[in-house]
């Protein structure tokens, strides 16, 4: 288990949730269950934990305790399942974003530039869209827009037309198909280029922050008055996500007298980096960045 994943802002992010040792408690990456493992460990008896993931893979992982129910699902439908195991509130909530060490290394699962394999890119294996089904069906217009949205990828335009041109003598089943691609169109540093190149095709093949968006507007809903959401991003993208719904963007409560509902209150100075310790050691954690949000049960007047 410890060459599939090695969780980051591991004890950062159990203080951050301060467990209450009865609580319901959701981790919504469980991958290697290394954070699931430690929440577990804060809590007694009587507390319960919620695991979700969408890989298959990641259920080779799952160990024996009866306070955990692991949930193979994408916890963009966190509420329903909750309602289904009849949760109507959760004390905390984990969420470890991207990609696991693992399916980087995984050369079939398609996720890194550095092995031949599919261009795959799935995290739901069950899923039909993949990263070759993107590359030789989506029109040159919609190309641009996945490149320059989710990657900033500085020549979107020109890679698109490319490959466009390309895919009418190759199917880019293999990732030496897409690489030759690449390693001909890139510019400025070749490994940023490349993670840029990637995450662009990841986010879209697995409708990230779509589900990143979904996701939070729910989860606030349902922590309890003072529960607490924990979130690790490695991305701009998905930090913004983050911050806004900390921010109330997805909400627009009110009580009956126009008072806005102050949903979420930043924990701390409401952002947590890694260590350079941590960072030395665990390299995927050099991007990592960890925002704390507590569930408020207060309101305050619309600001005018």
């Amino acid at each position: 288990m410890s060459d599939y994943h090695t969780s980051v802002l591991l004890a950062e992010s159990i203080e951050a949730l301060k467990i209450n040792p009865s609580g319901i408690y959701v981790d919504v990456t469980f991958g290697a269950g290394g954070h699931s493992k430690s929440i577990l460990n804060s809590l007694g008896a009587n507390g319960r934990l919620y695991g979700f993931d969408q890989d298959f893979d990641a259920f080779a992982n799952q160990f024996d305790d009866k306070r955990l129910t692991l949930i193979r699902s994408n916890f963009r439908y966190i509420k329903q399942w909750m309602r289904y195991h009849g949760e109507s509130g959760i004390d905390g909530v984990l969420a470890d974003l991207g990609v696991s060490s693992w399916q980087f290394d995984a050369a079939e699962r398609g996720f890194s530039y550095r092995y031949d394999g599919p261009v795959d890119m799935r995290m739901n294996q069950a899923s039909e869209k993949t990263a070759q089904y993107v590359l030789k069906n989506y029109d040159e217009k919609d190309l641009v827009q996945v490149f320059s949205d989710y990657g900033q990828v500085r020549n979107s335009k020109t890679l698109a037309a490319r490959i466009v041109k390309e895919r009418r003598s190759c199917d880019f089943s293999q990732m030496s198909e897409l690489m030759t691609v690449l390693e001909s169109m890139r510019i400025g540093d070749r490994n940023r280029y490349l993670a840029q190149v990637f995450q662009a095709l990841r986010i879209e093949v697995n409708e990230e922050l779509d589900a990143l968006k979904e996701f939070l507007k729910d989860v606030i809903d349902l922590l309890n008055p003072g529960g607490r959401l924990v979130v690790i991003s490695y991305h701009s993208l998905e930090d913004r996500f983050a911050k806004q719904a900390i921010a109330g963007k997805y909400h627009d409560q009110q009580d009956e007298y126009g008072r806005q509902a102050v949903m979420m209150k930043k924990v701390g100075k409401g952002l947590v980096l890694p260590s350079e310790r941590e960072m030395e050691f665990n390299s995927r954690s050099k991007s990592a960045k960890m925002r704390v949000a507590e569930k408020q049960d207060i309101y305050e007047r619309r600001s005018k």
